[in-house]
């Protein structure tokens, strides 16, 4: 689903920094697409050995972008990308946090098996660097006035099969989230989460049990539920990067068809 340059669009004028994005069928290569579609100015930023594969998948953007390197268990990178965006921008209207990694021991269905070093891994890299970004980026979100942080979530109200210390990552992300949200609002920043439904990406993937989620999320979600169609979470993501949610913050906006509202 492709809406073309709009010409007034939702984030005509913004400047966004997008991580997260591997290939095109990643949450954040959708929702960096539709931000370019509504006016956006994007950056994308990538880490390691997927470097190469982030730079190689801007270029299929319908602006190709620019690719940051950003590790953010790496604080000096995280302060080289925050200086070339001041010299380059001045400010920064937004960040999509699309940045998640567990172990193998932290996944697969025995929450027992991982040790600690594998654990901080997992929170370090998929809820931690929220802050890392947040923080590294809070002068250039503040002097853009009224500013937007939106994070990938997966709902970590209840247990699900083989998630493991991820879905404890996520748990941390969501209550980080608050907290950033309270502290950051001051300084006229939004923090907000996107609880998406499952699609099918490169993270799904190394996901055990993705396809039982595959097989019954659409007979669950009273919307229906498509595990191939990223676009309604990368609208979501946009809307919440625009200005037209100027008082809202610490929310975690659901997009999965509505499973999260109904019982078994």
């Amino acid at each position: 689903m492709h809406y073309g340059r709009d010409p007034m669009g939702l984030l005509d004028g913004k400047r966004i920094l997008v991580t997260g994005v591997l290939t095109d069928a990643s949450l954040a290569f959708a929702t960096a697409r539709l931000a370019q579609e509504q006016g956006a100015e994007v950056v994308l930023s990538g880490a390691g050995r997927g470097l190469s594969l982030t730079r190689r998948t801007a270029r299929k953007l319908p602006t190709p972008a620019d690719v940051l390197e950003i590790d953010v268990q790496q604080p000096e990178q995280l302060q080289a990308a925050a200086a070339e965006l001041a010299e380059r921008w001045g400010m920064l209207d937004g960040i999509l946090h699309a940045i998640g990694f567990a172990p193998a021991d932290c996944l697969g269905g025995d929450i027992l098996r991982a040790g600690w070093s594998d654990v901080a891994t997992a929170i370090e890299i998929s809820a931690y660097s929220l802050k890392a970004l947040a923080g590294a980026f809070a002068p250039l979100l503040e002097a853009a006035g009224s500013s937007s942080v939106v994070g990938l979530d997966f709902d970590a109200s209840v247990a699900w099969p083989a998630y493991d210390w991820m879905g404890v990552a996520k748990a941390a992300l969501e209550s980080l989230a608050r907290y950033l949200a309270r502290d950051l609002g001051p300084r006229g920043t939004r923090v907000n989460l996107v609880a998406a439904g499952p699609i099918r990406t490169v993270a799904a993937k190394s996901i055990m049990a993705f396809s039982a989620f595959e097989d019954t999320w659409n007979e669950r979600a009273p919307l229906g539920w498509d595990v191939h169609l990223a676009e309604p979470v990368a609208q979501a993501c946009v809307a919440l990067l625009s200005d037209w949610f100027p008082a809202t913050t610490g929310e975690i906006l659901h997009v999965d068809g509505g499973v999260h509202a109904v019982g078994a």
